[in-house]
């Protein structure tokens, strides 16, 4: 038998201009007469934290459980999605719901401490000066699992965290990431810092050429490398620089500025925010693809948010509406902002299901937190949270099925637990009681 597979670093990089472009997994990554488990195909878990602000509509309005659109029915395997969470049906295997999570540590703050306390389960100490909390769960688990990777984690939002007015502008505990108990982390809305930051950032020449895609720049680099390939992984790296330049044709400000004196280098946030939602959870997902992060945390909407949603039919401001006075045309206004939200989440779930990742898909090989920090948003309730554990997580949770915890249970003990899965045995986190059992 002969073995004559050439070897590919998985830290292969093609370079061109000031860019570096991370590849995917390929087979020519997998040493010949190699076992999967001691090769750069092990499993490598993904891990992903996915906010939405402003609760749920879940059956705590005045209008009680006919009105819950969040809550599955039923209970353990045998359960039925709601409304809300519809359209992860096909990956309901992978899908774990939680009843009776709750998080005291926000409560009576209105929005000022939701999102960095969903990660922390722990309050801030209100008497320093300066921020002063925890390390938060994502930070926590990139130690552990990412310190290899060229980015351990990733923050990112679809919008500025820094606009919230219910929570102070300039609040501090406007992120969902503090690296330690007195840092906390910066949400990226600009897409284009984003891809730049991912793949590196070009030099003067290469900015002014807009027009230039960064595959352009190592064109010979992904010929030569095409040639040595077989035709599987030729196929898959096609398909992960098609996506890569799917996302660089939606960034803004394509065009040619050779000729012209350049202003400061531009923001490049989207002028649609369904558009800025789609393209931040792409970027997630190539960055996934090609092993650049391995822990990703997304502000969906910023708490406070005055978006609309004029392309599903809502033009109201998200947290003007959220406090629904327990009217129901507001909360089926509410209602349709949080299934278009899992909707691009479900999206998401979709790419990474559909890429080959070692010895699952990318899907198999993910842990993702997916829900809100607050429950009704219209009496800021802190119980109970809309939460959802999503993925194959290399094999380690058990999905499909819905938990309804006996007693109203810390969403830090679904945090310690989520530390247990990667390898990390402690005590307690945040204000966690215990572990949940999954």
């Amino acid at each position: 038998m002969f073995l004559t597979r050439k070897h590919l670093s998985r830290r292969t990089l093609l370079k061109g201009a000031g860019f570096s472009l991370a590849l995917p997994l390929l087979d020519a990554m997998i040493p010949a007469g190699t076992a999967l488990a001691q090769t750069a195909a092990a499993r490598k878990l993904r891990v992903g934290f996915f906010y939405l602000p402003h609760g749920a509509i879940m059956d705590n309005t005045s209008l009680g459980p006919p009105m819950d659109r969040w809550t599955p029915s039923g209970s353990g395997t045998d359960f039925k999605l709601n409304v809300i969470m519809q359209s992860l049906e096909p990956y309901k295997k992978y899908v774990t719901s939680f009843g009776n999570i709750k998080n005291d540590a926000w409560a009576g703050t209105q929005h000022v401490l939701n999102p960095a306390t969903w990660l922390s389960g722990m309050r801030p100490d209100d008497k320093p000066t300066s921020p002063h909390m925890s390390a938060t769960l994502d930070q926590v688990i990139a130690g552990q699992i990412a310190q290899d990777a060229p980015f351990p984690s990733l923050q990112v939002a679809s919008e500025t965290t820094g606009q919230q007015r219910a929570g102070g502008a300039g609040n501090p505990y406007a992120t969902l990431s503090f690296r330690d108990p007195t840092t906390p982390l910066r949400m990226e809305y600009n897409p284009r810092e984003v891809f730049l930051r991912l793949f590196g950032p070009p030099d003067r020449e290469a900015i002014t050429k807009q027009t230039v895609s960064l595959l352009d720049y190592i064109n010979d680099q992904t010929r030569a490398l095409q040639r040595d390939l077989g035709p599987g992984d030729r196929a898959t790296l096609d398909s992960y620089l098609t996506s890569v330049r799917d996302v660089e044709q939606r960034l803004p400000g394509k065009r040619d500025l050779r000729d012209i004196q350049l202003p400061p280098f531009p923001k490049g946030v989207l002028d649609k925010f369904d558009k800025q939602v789609d393209l931040m959870f792409d970027l997630i997902a190539i960055a996934y693809r090609a092993d650049l992060t391995r822990v990703a945390s997304f502000i969906m909407a910023a708490e406070g948010t005055n978006q609309t949603y004029n392309h599903i039919g809502v033009p109201d401001s998200f947290h003007p509406v959220s406090h629904h006075a327990n009217d129901r045309n507001r909360m089926e206004k509410l209602v349709k902002i949080q299934t278009w939200h899992t909707e691009r989440f479900a999206e998401f779930l979709g790419k990474l299901a559909a890429v080959q990742d070692g010895e699952g898909t990318l899907l198999d090989n993910s842990m993702f937190l997916y829900g809100s920090n607050m429950s009704n948003s219209d009496s800021h309730t802190s119980h109970p949270l809309p939460t959802l554990l999503v993925g194959g997580g290399g094999g380690k949770p058990a999905g499909g099925r819905h938990i309804v915890l006996p007693q109203p249970t810390p969403i830090a003990n679904l945090h310690l637990t989520l530390l247990g899965k990667v390898g990390m045995e402690q005590k307690t986190f945040g204000d966690s009681t215990g572990t949940i059992s999954l």
